[in-house]
């Protein structure tokens, strides 16, 4: 059973970092492609990072380039999303994803559908 546990979420005034985890289980991690995805109060599920399963390409939204940072480290499993000059429009639960398949990866690799396992989400607040 695939599981994703996000973790490292927190109130944060504009201008500071933190640094979200995801932890999974249940699937071959290095075999897939991961993401992370954001939904702020009242608004619906936005792309922020995603990152293929060797963790040398990545895509990001534009909103947070240069300020995220998407990582992996397949030996424990764990997905990363380090996220400096944090800004008040960046409060939102933050939500880890694995793609559907194996393997897959391309410029489309921003869209929800093609990610098949979803976390439960971790809220960041950041206030101004």
């Amino acid at each position: 059973q695939v599981q994703l546990v996000e973790s490292g979420g927190g109130l944060v005034q504009a201008g500071g970092s933190l640094r979200l985890s995801c932890a999974a289980s249940g699937f071959t991690f290095s075999k897939y492609a991961m993401g992370w995805f954001r939904q702020p109060p009242g608004k619906e599920r936005e792309f922020v990072a995603s990152i293929e399963w060797v963790g040398v390409t990545t895509y990001y939204a534009d909103s947070v380039k240069g300020r995220f940072t998407i990582s992996r480290d397949n030996a424990k499993n764990t997905l990363y999303l380090q996220m400096n000059s944090l800004k008040p429009e960046d409060t939102a639960v933050y939500i880890c994803a694995a793609a559907s398949r194996a393997y897959f990866w391309g410029a489309t690799m921003t869209r929800t559908a093609l990610f098949g396992s979803w976390g439960q989400g971790t809220q960041v607040t950041v206030s101004s």
